[in-house]
């Protein structure tokens, strides 16, 4: 902890992990003083396992931070490494903060390995946060914690909340694959969809996905979807646009090109994809998964049931989307954000304190 003359401000000094990420940006506001962001030098923002997470770099450089939050990224890790980062974090007299974003971890089909690294972090950490009611009493289940509750902050920039969305001719139901992730039920949805949407007037589907799933030498390749996708946009049953992954920029014109979204989770938590939704105005439907209705509004239907599914489009196009954002909530939001989490760490840090003067005592 940083500090200057007798009552001057003190920061506290946060490692984030992933440190280069939309999220963890937004948990900070300059009308908030009292934390700032570090990072490690080498951190790029990839997806490779943060240097942070390991405990000889902890030991080496915790002179550098006050507290290490974790978010993602640390499924690379086994259980015996995060015990040795957990007891790297006390021995240096460092403040470990888990911010529980994913019960179920979207990119494994099975969740055993997650929970066992779940099991070593809830327990650990000094506080805990969650962004749902719903997630916040598994967690209280599961583990006898308490997680403080705290809304997801906005993803896109403040300026591109509340532009207006253009008219169209045809209403546009959306579904991205993406690149198959684990939790997709992308064959099944696909097939309900087609069916769906037939059943509504003025209304086309869009599926996007990214090239390298339909290479067969991808991970995850399904040739049955892709022969399914090519052939539904053969007879114009659906629009499909295949592409590399789209940037913030062009992801953001996507979404205002839809006049819903549509999200193929079999299973998960919470989804960064339903807040950017709510910051741009697409409505969103999905199946029961999570705690997505906690997390924002959105129609929750059966994904496998076209009847179903068909009157959850258009109650989600009907009419003024109930989910859209304003730059002003969003704002004010983010103060409530970054308020929260700076108090939060100030009471880690005081209780990391504490335990080294006992500990020398």
């Amino acid at each position: 902890m940083r500090g200057g003359d007798q009552g001057a401000r003190t920061e506290v000094r946060v490692l984030p992990v992933p440190a280069a990420h939309g999220y963890v940006a937004s948990l900070v506001d300059e009308r908030v003083p009292g934390v700032t962001l570090v990072r490690p030098p080498d951190d790029d923002g990839g997806w490779l396992p943060s240097e942070a997470l390991s405990p000889t770099w902890v030991a080496a450089n915790s002179a550098s931070f006050d507290v290490l939050h974790v978010h993602f990224g640390f499924e690379g890790r086994t259980p015996d490494q995060l015990r040795e980062l957990v007891a790297a974090l006390r021995a240096a007299g460092r403040g470990l903060v888990l911010t529980v974003h994913d019960l179920e971890n979207p990119h494994f089909s099975r969740q055993d390995g997650h929970d066992r690294l779940l099991d070593v972090l809830v327990p650990a950490a000094d506080a805990l946060v969650t962004l749902t009611p719903g997630a916040a009493e598994e967690v209280r289940r599961r583990w006898g914690r308490r997680a403080a509750i705290v809304p997801h902050p906005h993803v896109a920039p403040l300026h591109e909340i509340g532009v207006p969305r253009p008219d169209r001719p045809r209403r546009v139901v959306g579904l991205h694959l993406k690149s198959l992730r684990a939790n997709l039920m992308a064959q099944p949805v696909l097939r309900s969809l087609i069916r769906a949407v037939d059943l509504l007037p003025r209304t086309v589907l869009r599926v996007d996905v990214h090239a390298e799933a339909l290479a067969p030498d991808f991970p995850r390749h399904d040739a049955g979807l892709v022969r399914e996708l090519h052939e539904a946009a053969g007879s114009g049953a659906l629009d499909l646009r295949v592409h590399g992954r789209f940037d913030d920029a062009d992801l953001l014109a996507y979404l205002r090109e839809l006049d819903v979204s549509v999200l193929a989770y079999g299973h998960g938590t919470h989804s960064g994809w339903l807040e950017l939704c709510h910051d741009v105005g697409t409505p969103v439907v999905a199946g029961r998964v999570g705690f997505l209705h906690q997390q924002r509004a959105l129609v929750q239907v059966d994904l496998h049931d076209p009847g179903a599914l068909a009157a959850g489009l258009e109650r989600a196009m009907s009419g003024p989307p109930a989910s859209a954002a304003t730059a002003a909530d969003r704002l004010a939001e983010r103060l409530e954000v970054a308020t929260v989490h700076r108090d939060l760490y100030q009471r880690v840090v005081a209780g990391a304190t504490q335990r080294s003067a006992e500990a020398c005592a």
